[in-house]
This record gives structure tokens, sequence and C-alpha cells, in this order.
């Protein structure tokens, strides 16, 4: 069973930036997607970016596009997150996520799709 695991250094300043890691227990390569989605309390979970496995194609949500950047490393064991530019309301629990399911290329940012999901890290960006 593909288990992921998030880390990444938590607080920073409006404006600053961070990078997540997802360490995944196997290679993801099987994987027809990869994602990184964020939640706040009382709302549901929402896509932030994700790549397509085989042409490593990326998608971003409006609200992130060039401030973030997705990214594998070769081995696809870890899936990172740059964060740039961060914004008081990009703060949010990040989840990274797997999908194993080719719905994930035609339905991007479907939570619904994603079977595998780390514990989380939380994000916190203060104006």
């Amino acid at each position: 069973q593909l288990q992921l695991a998030e880390s990444g250094v938590g607080s920073v300043q409006a404006g600053g930036s961070l990078k997540l890691s997802c360490a995944a227990s196997e290679s993801t390569a099987s994987a027809h997607c990869m994602a990184w989605f964020r939640q706040v309390p009382g709302k549901e979970r929402q896509g932030v970016a994700e790549i397509i496995s085989g042409p490593d194609t990326t998608r971003y949500a409006d609200t992130v596009r060039g401030r973030f950047t997705i990214s594998q490393d070769n081995a696809r064991k870890i899936l990172y997150l740059q964060m740039n530019s961060l914004r008081p309301e990009d703060t949010a629990m990040y989840y990274c996520a797997a999908s194993r399911t080719p719905l994930c290329v035609s339905v991007s940012f479907s939570s619904r799709n994603y079977v595998y999901w780390g514990q989380g890290t939380q994000v916190t960006v203060s104006s």
C-alpha cells in the first residue's frame, strides 16, 4: 500500500517562499497523477497543483498559477511544491495525493480520483 508523508517548514511572512516535500513509500511511476490539495477548516479540500505522469503535464489552480510549482524527483518518490510570493490566504493544511485512475487526467482537481493521501502539513502565512 502506497504511503505518502508531507514535510516542510510551516510558517512564513507574506511575500516569502516555502517548499513542501512529499515522500512516497515506493515509486509513484504507476500513478496516473500526483497532486497537492489544501484545506481550511469548514471548507472543502481544494486542488492546488497536479502533475500528470508520462507527459509530466502540470495544472494549477487559478489562485496559485505563476506562484507555485509542482515537480517530482527522477525516481518519482518525492513530490515537491515550491510556493513563492505567499499570501495570507494561502494559509491551509496542505496534502499530497496520488491517483491510480486515469480519470484524473480528464477531470482536474477531483479529490474523489485520489485514494492515497498524506497526513497533511500546516502552512501559515502571516501578514
